[in-house]
């Protein structure tokens, strides 16, 4: 009995020899297996479109080429223009209403009066003209780009094939400053890295000299496939990003759509919202113990207190939104009959969204960031174009789909992501909540100074914080 029972647990541990590392092996496997279906990383569908007139033809094939392109005035439109200027029909504002009221009535006179007198629109399409711009047809629209490439490249230094995109109601020329920066930075003292992009500037279509789409239910997942078609038609395979305001959310749709094609994305805004009881818990806390839910002292200075800054300044803000996003077409043809009344509306914006402050003063600080001819421009692209209308509709369309335009943050964004956090932005987005959807930010910088139109106030700023961010990527 005792060798029977010797040569029965010998068994039995020749059995546990075997069985052991099969059964751990199998658990390991299977954890491997759901470690990377877990993993795999979610996108949003290219699809396909057609935004031209009438029905897609069958059998027509798209041309493909790309057009050169130059912006052009005449007598008749400087003519038409001067006219309605001289008939402006002037609303007195109330005493002290600064910007409280919208856009000062008295100041508009001001501008008004230069824009009559001293803005020269000729000399702004030379400006305009400086860079190379292009037509080429997509989905059925012409779309406009400028692409500027660097007239020097040091040995051995590899240029970078960057993407920008506008929001409303800016435009490409947002960024004639920091291009300069970007393709000849040792020429602009900027020359610490070995960084030097090609950058392409589309014009969001229905804004400034793209065309409008003819078809409903153009949204920023279609402007996102249509950016990657353009890249691809340019020759390029990997690319970075960059975006502010619908700029924003149209490059992170791109990141969505082909990860594997975006080699960066750069963001001075942010949006995900993202609510529910573990978010508010996190706001009641922060107010108390921000390191206790993850957020720094600039974080916390730059959110609180809540109410004030994230729903009574937002509310205020944001009234010409519920329009875009519901009626567009209403306001938007009285705008588009009156340079004055576009000019008001637009450039309200270039005051409060640049510094809150703004609001107390008489000129809405307007002048004390930007040229009144920088300002006057990006509005005559909008009044030549008759633009104005088409761009107010992206609102609806996108809000018509996802009310609170949350419905695309089900799809982490796992490229490099660098963020610019300008103090003055609408809303401040903690980096903590911003993980939320950008899984993989390798850059958040809390910048200095500046506002909504990031390129446009502080080009410099934000051109350091493009080229460090891509200095870590390309070191990955």
């Amino acid at each position: 009995e005792s060798v029977l029972s010797r040569i029965r647990s010998f068994e039995y541990s020749q059995k546990n020899a075997v069985l052991v590392p099969a059964a751990a092996l199998g658990v390991g496997g299977m954890l491997l297996y759901w470690l990377r279906s877990g993993r795999k990383i979610k996108t949003i569908d290219m699809g396909d479109g057609w935004w031209g007139s009438g029905e897609r033809p069958l059998k027509a094939k798209e041309d493909e080429s790309i057009r050169p392109f130059k912006i052009e005035t005449s007598d008749k439109e400087i003519e038409d223009l001067h006219w309605r200027l001289d008939h402006f029909r002037f609303t007195p504002h109330v005493e002290g209403a600064a910007f409280h009221y919208g856009f000062n009535s008295s100041y508009l006179r001001k501008v008004v009066a230069y824009w009559r007198n001293q803005f020269d629109w000729r000399k702004q399409v030379e400006v305009l003209n400086k860079y190379p711009h292009f037509h080429t047809t997509i989905e059925g629209i012409d779309i406009h780009f400028i692409h500027v490439k660097p007239s020097y490249v040091p040995h051995g230094r590899a240029v970078q094939p960057l993407l920008m995109v506008h929001g409303w109601p800016g435009s490409f020329y947002e960024f004639y400053k920091i291009i300069p920066l970007l393709t000849e930075p040792a020429r602009h003292g900027l020359n610490e890295g070995d960084v030097v992009f090609e950058v392409i500037c589309p014009s969001i279509p229905g804004y400034g000299f793209s065309e409008a789409p003819h078809q409903k239910g153009f949204d920023s997942i279609a402007t996102a496939r249509i950016f990657h078609k353009l890249m691809n038609r340019l020759g390029f395979k990997e690319y970075y990003l960059q975006g502010g305001d619908w700029g924003s959310r149209i490059t992170t749709n791109m990141a969505q759509m082909l990860p594997q094609s975006v080699k960066g994305l750069h963001l001075n805004v942010v949006f995900i919202g993202k609510q529910g009881l573990g978010r508010l818990i996190c706001i009641m806390l922060g107010a108390y113990a921000p390191w206790l839910v993850g957020l720094s002292r600039e974080d916390a200075r730059r959110f609180y207190p809540f109410m004030q800054k994230n729903v009574y300044d937002v509310l205020r803000e944001s009234g010409y939104l519920h329009i875009q996003g519901t009626k567009p077409d209403t306001a938007g043809c009285g705008l588009n009959d009156s340079p004055v009344g576009l000019a008001a509306y637009i450039l309200e914006k270039f005051s409060t969204w640049t510094d809150k402050s703004f609001l107390y003063k008489d000129d809405g600080g307007l002048e004390s960031k930007f040229s009144l001819d920088e300002l006057l421009t990006n509005v005559m692209i909008y009044w030549v174009t008759s633009s104005i209308v088409s761009s107010m509709r992206y609102y609806k369309e996108n809000f018509s789909k996802d009310p609170d335009l949350s419905a695309h943050n089900r799809y982490s964004v796992y490229v490099p992501t660098g963020i610019a956090a300008f103090p003055q932005e609408i809303l401040h987005m903690p980096r903590v909540w911003a993980k939320d959807v950008y899984r993989n930010i390798i850059s958040y910088s809390y910048m200095p100074r500046g506002g909504h139109f990031a390129a446009f106030e502080e080009p410099k700023l934000l051109a350091q914080d493009i080229m460090q961010f891509v200095r870590k990527v390309e070191q990955l």
